[in-house]
């Protein structure tokens, strides 16, 4: 079987396909104007688009200095295990890596879904009380 590529495009995630993503993965339902509002408020977002529909997300959250979130890390079920969840957690790192303050160190956090954090672990994160997270040294 042929794997399907994919590519990765910023800061176009609608609202439509936000909820569409959490709610093949399980998740509750949110109003579009709630959607709306929350990605006009991040810091940054990311689609894998396959066969030109999103078939996964990733978003940043936090303060843009020392804070940064991983949030809303979804593949849909039919597309998972072909390396896109990796590709995005790894453009929000590269995202933090060009923006973030020089000489800085930056703490990065998620919370992952049970039976996630291996995954997670392989990129670099470690599991806290209070979460997973990475420290990043800006240079």
């Amino acid at each position: 079987m042929e794997k399907k590529q994919f590519e990765l495009v910023d800061n176009i995630l609608s609202a439509e396909d936000f909820i569409r993503l959490k709610l093949a993965t399980g998740f509750i339902e949110r109003p579009v104007h709630q959607v709306e509002l929350a990605l006009k408020n991040g810091l940054f977002n990311v689609s894998a688009i396959c066969d030109g529909k999103v078939v996964g997300m990733g978003r940043l959250v936090g303060d843009g200095a020392m804070y940064w979130y991983l949030q809303e890390i979804i593949v849909h079920p039919e597309y998972q295990g072909k390396g896109i969840g990796k590709s995005i957690v790894n453009r929000l790192l590269e995202h933090i890596k060009r923006t973030a303050l020089s000489e800085t160190i930056i703490d990065v956090g998620l919370t992952a879904v049970k039976g996630k954090e291996p995954f997670y672990e392989k990129l670099g994160f470690s599991m806290t009380s209070t979460g997973m997270r990475q420290f990043l040294e800006i240079s």
